[in-house]
């Protein structure tokens, strides 16, 4: 039955839609009959109590140069939209906590919000993965640079990163003689920023994995963030390669024991990021590559998103 899909996100007329996960969400969205609206960035209120947002009916079309065309903007009750999807990039910060705890209330008013805002406020996504530490690398989370400093003169080899970074930024590999360890140290936590360390894994050499889940299960190929040169992130935006794979029995594994917490949660849409046999991050705020992917293995995962979305709906009905 086609409904109204409203689509709460950074920029439409910055994106790049050959690798938009959004956009191919709204490509799926629109070929199903669903009437799309376009939330306008910073457009969520409340009125009395109630939701709103200012918003603007959207229609999406694979040409780069024009991609998409806006009608009039206007207010409406989040109630009215049977589904949100909740889109816009870290950072987590004030004005992405103060949106989810609106998308919260539309929840409560009639809305599905597509992943579920408690849960963006939850689950960071360096922290979420230590949900799981038997699958996680050796770890260290502090504000203490004496605490991170002990981590790596005991690993020797370790990545360090700030909890609030995407796309690979900030991201230091250190060793245990590294001259500039005290500046990087102060660089991550000179504002009492927590950091985390994490002992450095040399498969990252064969590829930083990113693993779907639509509602818990895991999409049966990944995309392998590949480093080049002499870069050592696989991050495509630091310039990594991706690679389609079938998943490996580890990854099968991992989002075995992943994803039922976070059908639970309410995390439809989920990205595990994925080192040899080991999990480092859980992604849960926009997560990416359906487009690489579908290109990759003539897929469709918005259709399986979808699918996922209209079975919690008719739940609830």
């Amino acid at each position: 039955m086609p409904c109204d899909v409203a689509v709460v996100m950074d920029p439409i007329a910055a994106i790049k839609i050959g690798k938009d996960s959004t956009f191919a969400m709204m490509l799926e969205a629109q070929r199903r009959g669903h009437r799309l609206f376009y939330v306008s960035p910073g457009g969520l209120s409340v009125s009395q109590g109630v939701a709103m947002a200012k918003l603007a009916a959207v229609t999406v079309r694979e040409d780069a140069s024009h991609y998409y065309d806006l009608g009039p903007w206007q207010q409406r009750a989040l109630a009215e939209v049977p589904v949100i999807l909740m889109r816009k990039d870290p950072p987590v910060d004030g004005n992405f906590i103060h949106d989810t705890q609106i998308l919260s209330l539309a929840q409560a008013q009639g809305s599905l919000v597509v992943n579920e805002p408690s849960g963006l406020r939850d689950l960071n996504e360096k922290l979420a993965a230590l949900l799981f530490p038997d699958l996680c690398p050796p770890t260290r989370v502090s504000r203490d640079r004496e605490q991170l400093r002990a981590f790596i003169h005991s690993h020797r080899d370790c990545v360090l990163k700030p909890l609030d970074g995407m796309g690979g930024q900030s991201i230091f590999r250190v060793r245990a003689d590294e001259d500039n360890l005290n500046v990087i140290l102060e660089a991550l936590t000179g504002h009492g920023q927590l950091a985390m360390a994490q002992a450095y894994l040399p498969a990252i050499r064969d590829g930083d994995k990113r693993v779907l889940l639509i509602d818990g299960e895991p999409v049966p190929y990944c995309l392998a963030r590949i480093p080049q040169g002499h870069e050592f992130r696989g991050n495509l935006a630091a310039g990594g390669r991706g690679e389609g794979r079938p998943l490996s029995a580890d990854d099968r594994r991992i989002a075995a024991i992943v994803g039922p917490e976070m059908r639970r949660r309410g995390m439809i849409f989920v990205g595990l990021d994925i080192i040899g046999d080991r999990l480092t991050e859980i992604n849960v705020t926009s997560p990416t590559c359906i487009r690489e992917l579908d290109a990759q293995f003539d897929l469709n995962i918005a259709g399986q998103l979808f699918d996922a979305i209209h079975a919690r709906l008719q739940a609830r009905h």
